[in-house]
């Protein structure tokens, strides 16, 4: 039998996974997309505000689902407990292609996309590369890909090493994001009257139902607010650790969020950042100079490199308490007995990661992503309202005192954006429900059965 996780995550280790999976590629690059879309600068930081409110919603439903259910996997746990194997399967299914792999292969494109201020020729979008029957790939896809490749070796020699890189690498972002802020409102040449600049829509939308979709931009920069929930079997005491860790990563967050939204509106008026995807690298060019901006793109994309430590470590458990319940290929649950990780669930998720690197489709990812990790977020924490009946159920204050109205808020919202999504964004909202489907084929053709008769053996093996 596999050896178990290690229990040694600390409040401050999952915070700062909380922090590293938020702050990525969703706030680096989206707002030129929300400009467009909107036209108007309050609406796009209100826009913030709104995400930032339903991913507390959330956090503190999930909080109190880990709180009793504080086992690998995050909804797919949860899920589970609440609707059954076959919406747990589902929901793994679609955290392996849409929660993880996509997302890494995003920030990756983004990395080389900032890297490239540096030297064009890396840049996620030059022609350069490598061209033959067979193999079409821009040498900035080919950065990404290397990228992706060392996270997930350090993430494979072993958890301490791995949540000691990612503590170093949040606290060097949250310094970037820090000094930017600071520069920007001291020394930016920026200007105030930006935030009375409106700009031409580029959506013919209504704007009611055009708010709905670009949310689903701004919940994609969001994810990553449930990232402590799917390593509760590696947090110490996790019914007093896992809650802290998900409030306080996601309220610092929403707080960077808006006040990063403030600086990039006050650097340029929404028609100069309109569809632009390095708004920050575009931003600081504009307050500093372009030698300055040079630096702070460069820190930037060093930033996004937490993000792709943070997904690479938490995916994989994912994966593991799939394998663990026979509802993933063999070797997903064994973890390697010297380096307890693990390690053919890292590798599977990296090789995902890789081939999705190629596609090279930034925005067509967004919403691919964004559209499937909302649907299975927001039947997670529809299931709360059923589980929390049930005696013995530990409950958070915070959530008790907003009962009902948290859980609904954040499963009401959800529902709006996936139905004005799938109605302006059919195509990548319906390569979402493809991907669900071909899961649902899946289970019923092999699984069923298999994953029915290892629930026994989870019981057993969850703490």
């Amino acid at each position: 039998m596999s050896a178990p996780l290690r229990r040694v995550l600390t409040v401050t280790s999952a915070a700062a996974l909380v922090v590293s999976n938020m702050i990525g590629t969703g706030i680096f690059t989206t707002t030129g997309f929300l400009a467009g879309d909107l036209g108007r600068p309050l609406l796009v930081l209100g826009i913030w505000v709104a995400g930032g409110i339903v991913a507390l919603a959330g956090c503190f439903a999930y909080a109190e689902l880990g709180m009793n259910i504080p086992r690998a996997g995050g909804e797919y746990a949860y899920l589970r407990e609440a609707w059954g194997p076959g919406w747990a399967f589902l929901s793994g299914w679609i955290s392996f292609f849409a929660g993880f792999s996509a997302p890494i292969a995003a920030t990756a494109l983004a990395f080389s996309e900032y890297l490239g201020n540096y030297f064009p020729v890396l840049a996620a979008n030059s022609a350069q590369g490598t061209h033959s029957r067979w193999l079409h790939a821009r040498n900035g896809e080919w950065v990404s890909i290397g990228v992706i490749f060392f996270f997930a070796v350090i993430n494979i020699l072993g958890l301490h090493l791995a949540s000691k890189l990612q503590n170093f690498l949040t606290a060097l972002k949250l310094g970037i994001i820090a000094v930017f802020l600071v520069s920007a409102f001291a020394l930016g040449r920026g200007d105030w009257a930006h935030f009375q600049m409106a700009t031409a829509r580029s959506s013919s939308h209504g704007l009611g139902a055009q708010f709905a979709v670009s949310l689903i931009f701004v919940m994609f920069a969001y994810s990553g607010w449930n990232a402590a929930s799917y390593v509760a079997e590696e947090i110490k005491d996790p019914q007093r650790t896992l809650p802290l860790a998900l409030g306080l990563g996601t309220g610092l967050v929403a707080l960077l969020y808006v006040a990063l939204n403030v600086a990039f509106v006050y650097a340029l008026p929404l028609g100069a950042m309109k569809g632009v995807v390095a708004v920050g690298a575009a931003s600081s060019d504009a307050l500093f100079g372009r030698r300055a901006g040079n630096f702070f793109s460069a820190a930037m994309a060093g930033a996004l490199l937490s993000s792709i430590s943070a997904m690479s470590l938490v995916g994989p458990r994912v994966y593991y308490a799939m394998g663990r319940d026979g509802c993933f290929p063999a070797g997903a649950a064994e973890v390697h007995p010297s380096w307890g990780t693990p390690v053919r669930a890292i590798c599977y998720q990296a090789i995902v990661s890789a081939l999705m690197v190629l596609t090279g489709a930034f925005e067509a990812l967004i919403y691919y992503i964004g559209f499937s990790l909302i649907l299975f977020a927001a039947l997670a924490v529809a299931g709360l309202l059923r589980v929390r009946k049930r005696p013995g159920f530990l409950r958070l204050r915070v959530v008790s005192w907003g009962y009902p109205a948290i859980p609904l808020l954040f499963v009401g919202v959800s529902f709006w954006m996936l139905v004005w999504t799938f109605l302006l964004r059919p195509r990548e909202s319906s390569l979402g429900l493809v991907t669900i489907l071909c899961g649902a084929i899946f289970y019923r053709w092999r699984l069923r059965g298999s994953v029915q008769r290892s629930a026994p053996e989870r019981q057993q093996a969850a703490p």
